[in-house]
């Protein structure tokens, strides 16, 4: 663990579950019976599951949300509590189903009811939650709560990073407050109407002045980050932003099974019909699992945003922070659930980045 991060304490508000993990043959055909393979009940929920993993490689998390004295609730404290992170009607939990075959999972997600409102959150407790905290992680839910938290975070300077899977209520309110944007591979382009990821990754950055860096996660296909500069000068050169990612995109190792990452220089980012933004382009690889050991993908963006989190606050630089985030989530993927397969940050595996 870097000595940066060492009793580094982070935030986290939204989803936190139980998972119950259905592995099956292949998915059923509609009316079909089939048998799991095998069976697994985990903690889940995508804040749950990021901040897991940032306790796992050594930072401190909180957690504020929401759980009800029921079975469900009781086996999301116990496992949190386990891993080492604070947790501030029916609880919420969601059926996986893990297709064995194409190594894809379905999620059924049932929430909590009801739902927290910033009533549940008294201010003592908001101001015990931040105090310290090196950064506020969202992950898009309880949105009515969540605003209440970020404005806190913004009178207290606390940087916040985003997690936009999808659109949801709330949600715009909340970006605008962030720094850090991490997106799933649809909600670029769902977000901003752009015709291509690039063209919304700067139609983001143009919308929203407060944020650093938005990077969107592709699956085996690795990541993508546009990072804001301030170091535009007279000789920057401009460039239309698919013509860059092109232009990097030449340059992967095809034969490299460990995560690269290649970086444009400062440019100034044309969209056509957009705008303009300064900043620098990053190409982000996944780790290039063999199919023996590729298990399941059930949270896998989730241990991605962990690896951010910490990276953030051990000062990592870009290309560090994407090769470290993308051997974290394949480790994930070596195993059944969201949370099994999370390596802790004494894991040879990540020895060269902990240095």
């Amino acid at each position: 663990m870097s000595r940066a991060c060492e009793n580094t304490v982070v935030v986290g508000c939204g989803a936190v579950s139980v998972d119950f993990l259905a592995i099956v043959a292949a998915y059923p055909k509609p009316d079909e019976k089939i048998r799991t393979t095998s069976f697994k009940v985990q903690g889940g929920g995508n804040t749950g599951n990021a901040l897991t993993c940032a306790s796992r490689l050594g930072l401190k998390p909180r957690i504020i949300s929401k759980v009800a004295d029921d079975t469900q609730g009781r086996e999301v404290l116990r496992e949190l509590e386990a891993d080492g992170v604070s947790l501030e009607g029916t609880s919420p939990f969601t059926y996986v189903i893990v297709d064995s075959q194409t190594k894809s999972r379905t999620c059924i997600h049932t929430p909590g009811y009801p739902p927290m409102k910033p009533v549940d959150l008294p201010k003592s407790s908001l101001l015990t939650a931040l105090h310290g905290a090196k950064i506020v992680y969202f992950d898009g839910r309880l949105h009515e709560t969540a605003l209440v938290v970020a404005h806190e975070a913004v009178k207290k300077n606390i940087p916040i990073l985003m997690d936009t899977e999808r659109l949801r209520e709330g949600l715009d309110d909340i970006l605008k407050l962030a720094d850090y944007v991490v997106c799933a591979a649809q909600f670029p382009q769902a977000w901003t109407e752009a015709s291509t990821v690039p063209k919304a990754l700067v139609c983001m950055l143009l919308r929203l002045s407060n944020i650093k860096f938005v990077i969107v996660t592709l699956g085996k296909d690795g990541c993508i980050m546009l990072e804001r500069s301030f170091n535009e000068g007279p000789s920057t050169e401009e460039m239309e932003v698919d013509r860059l990612l092109e232009s990097l995109e030449t340059r992967k190792n095809r034969s490299s099974h460990i995560p690269t990452c290649i970086t444009s220089s400062v440019t100034k980012l044309h969209a056509e019909g957009i705008g303009t933004v300064c900043g620098k382009l990053y190409v982000g690889t996944a780790e290039n699992v063999p199919p023996s050991e590729l298990i399941d993908t059930t949270g896998a963006g989730d241990a991605f945003i962990g690896s951010v989190l910490y990276a953030i606050c051990a000062n990592f630089t870009p290309e560090k922070m994407l090769c470290f985030a993308a051997t974290v989530a394949a480790s994930k993927c070596r195993a059944i659930g969201a949370r099994t397969g999370l390596p802790y940050h004494t894991d040879p595996r990540l020895a060269t980045f902990m240095k």
